[in-house]
C-alpha cells in the first residue's frame, strides 16, 4: 500500500466521536496533508455519553461535552463543514456529493456516520423523546424541566440507555417508570444469568422497572402521554423517553457500490475498498476472538476510538495495530456502574468468580467452550481491567482461574 502524504487530502463523513478521532490520530500519525471533516449537525464534534449522564441529570451544561475545543481544532487544522449531511459517495473518484448540492472530491474518504436512535411507529411521536443528541439532549432537558417533581416519566425500553435516563430523571426528583418488553432487561445482550443478577437494582435505587410490557400506542392527552398496552391499561405521563436501540446511518450510501448490510462491511483493516474505509458505529468489521473471526458492528465508545486510530495508523505506515482490539462498554445506572470486556454471546456460560449480589459488586467471567469470551463487572472497575489480560490471547476457564488476576 501506499502510505498518505501532503498531497492527499482525506474527507471524513460524520463529526461525531470516530470522525473526530480519526482527524487527530491522522495528526498524531504525522499525517500533513488536507483534512476535511464532514457533520450534518451545526456543533463541533462532542462526546455522546455525557447527555444521558451528567447532562440530562442536571450535573453539566452541553458545553462541557465538547471535544473539538479551540486549542484542538487549531492542533488538528482540519476544515470543517458542518450543517449539512452527506447524500451519496462516487467511489471511484472519492467524491462525497452533500445535501445542499455541492460535492467534495479528495484522495480518500472515512465513513464516520454513526448510527440513530431508533424509533416507534406511535401516534404521539412528535412528543416522545430519543437521546442520541446535544439537540436531543436540550429538547428533553426543557420538556421535563416543565414537570412537578415526582411526575410520571415512562421509559420505553430498559436496557442500557433507557436505565440510564431513568437514573438521571430520578435525581431531578421525578417518578421514571421503565417499560421493558422482554422478561427482564438486558436478557438478549448479558444473557439469562447476569441480567437476572442485574435485575434488582432499579428497585434498590427507588426506580419502578415493568417488564413484560406489551405497547400498542402512544397517545396525546392534553399537556399529558397516555401510553397503551395490549391488555387494555394505559399510563399517564408527563413525557416518554424511547430507548429501543439505534440504527446504522448508512443509507447515503445506497447507490455507492459498497457492501451494506447494517452497516458499512469493511475488512479487517477497517477498508471497504483501498481508499475508503469505515469506522464506529457504522462499520460492520471483522472481530477476532478467542472464539473465531465475527463479522459485527458494535455502537461502543471505546471501538470508535479504537477504530479510528487503528485507521489512522494502517494509511500512515502500513502496519496494524499490535494489540488486538478487545470491545469495551460501560453503563451508568441506578448508582451502579456495569462494565464489560470482550463480545461474548449471550447464550456463553457464564462463572462468578469473586464478590456477590449481597455485596452489590461482582466480577464473573463468560466462556464458549472452555475459553474464555468476555469479563463483566458490577461497580469492580479495577478488577476489570486487571482482567483484560485473559482476553489477549485464548485462555481456558481452568488457566483463569489460577492466574486470577482480578485479584491482583
Amino acid at each position: 500500500m501506499t502510505v498518505l502524504s501532503q498531497s492527499d487530502h482525506v474527507i471524513v463523513v460524520g463529526a461525531g466521536l470516530a470522525g473526530w478521532r480519526f482527524a487527530e490520530a491522522m495528526r498524531r500519525e504525522g499525517y500533513l496533508g488536507a483534512l476535511t471533516l464532514v457533520g450534518e449537525e451545526l456543533v463541533v464534534p462532542y462526546d455522546r455519553p455525557p447527555l444521558s449522564k451528567q447532562v440530562l441529570s442536571g450535573k453539566w451544561t452541553v458545553d462541557k461535552t465538547v471535544l473539538a475545543t479551540d486549542e484542538r481544532l487549531a492542533q488538528v487544522d482540519a476544515t470543517l463543514q458542518l450543517g449539512v449531511a452527506a447524500s451519496g459517495l462516487d467511489v471511484a473518484t472519492t467524491t462525497v456529493h452533500l445535501a445542499d448540492g455541492s460535492s467534495i472530491a479528495g484522495s480518500h474518504v472515512v465513513i464516520a456516520t454513526g448510527s440513530r436512535a431508533r424509533r416507534l411507529d406511535f401516534s404521539a411521536d412528535r412528543r416522545i423523546h430519543t437521546l442520541r443528541t446535544i439537540d436531543d439532549a436540550q429538547r428533553l432537558v426543557d420538556d421535563v424541566e416543565r414537570l412537578t417533581p415526582h411526575m410520571i416519566v415512562a421509559v420505553i425500553g430498559g436496557g442500557f440507555i433507557g436505565a440510564e435516563v431513568a437514573t438521571a430523571l430520578r435525581a431531578r426528583s421525578l417518578r421514571p417508570i421503565v417499560l421493558e418488553a422482554a422478561n427482564r432487561p438486558l436478557v438478549s445482550v448479558l444473557g439469562p444469568e447476569v441480567s437476572g443478577w442485574l435485575e434488582s437494582l432499579a428497585s434498590l435505587a427507588g426506580i419502578e422497572l415493568r417488564n413484560d410490557q406489551r405497547i400498542v400506542d402512544v397517545l396525546e392527552d392534553g399537556d399529558d402521554l397516555r401510553v397503551l398496552f395490549d391488555d387494555g391499561h394505559d399510563l399517564v405521563c408527563g413525557a416518554v423517553v424511547l430507548g429501543v436501540g439505534a440504527q446504522a446511518n448508512d443509507e447515503w450510501l445506497a447507490t455507492s457500490g459498497l457492501t451494506l448490510a447494517n452497516g458499512v462491511v469493511v475488512d479487517q483493516h477497517l477498508l471497504a475498498t483501498p481508499r475508503v474505509g469505515a469506522i464506529g458505529d457504522v462499520a460492520r468489521f471483522e472481530l477476532r476472538t478467542a472464539a473465531g473471526v465475527e463479522l459485527t458492528r458494535l455502537e461502543h465508545w471505546q471501538v470508535a476510538n479504537d477504530h479510528a486510530s487503528a485507521l489512522a495508523h494502517w494509511w500512515m505506515t502500513g502496519t496494524a495495530p499490535a494489540t488486538p482490539l478487545i470491545p469495551y462498554f460501560w453503563s451508568d445506572q441506578y448508582g451502579k456502574k456495569i462494565q464489560l470486556l470482550g463480545h461474548p454471546s449471550p447464550g456463553d456460560d457464564v462463572l462468578r468468580v469473586s464478590g456477590s449480589d449481597e455485596l452489590e459488586k461482582w466480577l464473573a467471567l463468560y466462556s464458549r467452550d472452555g475459553v474464555i469470551t468476555g469479563v463483566v463487572t458490577l461497580s469492580q472497575p479495577r478488577a476489570l481491567m486487571l482482567a483484560k489480560p485473559l482476553l489477549e490471547s485464548p485462555t481456558s476457564i481452568g488457566e483463569a482461574l489460577v492466574l486470577a488476576p482480578w485479584a491482583g
